[in-house]
């Protein structure tokens, strides 16, 4: 996915430092840039991630009221997950829909990759489009850090809340809304 042709490698020249956290950390390294100025700069180094954007059967949209501790509040947010070590982006949001969500589902679509921060952040997030979904009947169960809300919406809705401006959203579910919302209109 993407145009290769637009990628042109930095030069890394050392590490200067590094700091660990559970899923990610933060490198301040020396590198050459393609245009040939050196510098050292920092940056978050992320797995990466997946995120899917859930439709039923009957054609209702299925997103979760997050918090997050970062910004202190919820918001609307397809669920996402990060990459284990090892993981697909496939196998990791078929794991992470069935636990946020209690849904699985049957048939998948990719949506194209989106990277949410590039001024500070080599995380690239793969968004999917899952379909044909079945409840399952465990209980959803998310992380011990997860305080998560299912909701079940009509397409127009879920725009209407988008538009409203009365729930915050994040970044990558109005981007991922909106290409599922091409697929549908220019794949079905």
């Amino acid at each position: 996915m993407g145009n290769k042709n637009f990628i042109k490698k930095s030069i890394f020249k050392e590490k200067i430092s590094e700091l660990k956290s559970k899923k990610f950390s933060f490198e301040i390294n020396r590198i050459e840039l393609p245009n040939g100025h050196e510098g050292e700069y920092g940056y978050i180094k992320h797995p990466g991630a997946a995120l899917a954007v859930p439709i039923t059967k009957d054609n209702k949209v299925i997103i979760l009221r997050q918090y997050r501790f970062a910004v202190s509040r919820y918001l609307l947010e397809f669920p996402a997950g990060t990459l284990e070590i090892g993981e697909t982006p496939i196998n990791s949001i078929q794991r992470e829909i069935q636990e946020e969500t209690g849904f699985s589902a049957n048939k998948w679509d990719e949506l194209g990759t989106l990277v949410p921060a590039p001024g500070y952040a080599d995380e690239e997030i793969y968004l999917f489009l899952a379909r044909d979904l079945n409840k399952l009947n465990s209980e959803v169960k998310g992380d011990l850090d997860e305080d998560i809300e299912v909701l079940i919406l009509d397409p127009d809705e879920l725009d209407n809340l988008i538009s409203s401006g009365d729930e915050i959203l994040d970044a990558k579910t109005v981007t991922a809304w909106f290409r599922a919302k091409q697929f549908l209109e220019n794949y079905e």
